[in-house]
């Protein structure tokens, strides 16, 4: 599968690096354009770079993982037909104020989607921290296996992303449509937490739509 990743940070580099060894071909991609992405090509070994355009252009599957604030700029027509993976995050202290996300209206999935209408958005690679990827990854037959969630309206996409979360080294939980993806946006129970298949089905289901837990408790 040829993967094209919008955002060179650390989740769109620990993803990369994840499915180049999972044996799929990845080009990564940021804002400020290729010249600025030289050295990856010496960290990742077998990752490609290109800008923003070619990345999508280039993926069956694309990865968006950027600063939640600059969704808007992402060209709808290069991702139309797309399966979109979306690994962003809302931080206000960050990002600026979004009302309809603050008064708990929509999702940040749900924004993307209505962005990007030729596209079938995944919620998924936004759980995890970035050292997480690496760290946690396990084979299938790994008893200690972490999970992460996956929310999508298109049960086609939805199937390749779980898919592909298991070639890069994770279990995975289906946690409904985009409408319910807030269940592990920030601040949640499932947010960002090593847990089992089991256990991440505990904490999606224990999620309070107005609850959230303290800024920072997710790190560890």
């Amino acid at each position: 599968m040829r993967i094209g990743i919008i955002g060179a940070g650390f989740i769109g580099q620990a993803v990369a690096q994840r499915v180049i060894a999972a044996g799929h071909e990845v080009m990564l991609s940021n804002s400020r354009g290729p010249q600025t992405l030289n050295g990856l090509l010496v960290q990742i070994p077998g990752v490609r770079i290109g800008t923003i355009e070619d990345a999508a252009a280039f993926g069956d599957v694309v990865l968006v993982a950027i600063p939640f604030k600059h969704y808007p700029t992402l060209s709808a027509k290069w991702l139309a037909g797309k399966t979109v993976l979306d690994a962003n995050n809302y931080y206000p202290e960050r990002d600026g104020s979004f009302p309809a996300l603050d008064r708990c209206e929509t999702t940040t999935s749900r924004l993307l989607a209505e962005h990007l209408p030729g596209a079938s958005v995944v919620k998924v690679f936004n759980a995890i921290l970035a050292d997480d990827l690496i760290r946690d990854a396990r084979p299938g037959t790994a008893h200690d296996r972490r999970a992460l969630p996956v929310a999508a309206d298109d049960p086609a996409a939805k199937a390749l992303a779980i898919q592909l979360l298991d070639e890069v080294g994770f279990d995975a939980v289906d946690a409904g449509n985009l409408d319910e993806s807030w269940r592990f946006e920030r601040a949640k129970p499932a947010y960002c937490v090593p847990l089992n298949r089991e256990a991440l089905k505990v904490a999606l289901a224990g999620a309070e739509r107005h609850v959230e837990l303290p800024h920072g408790s997710w790190r560890h």
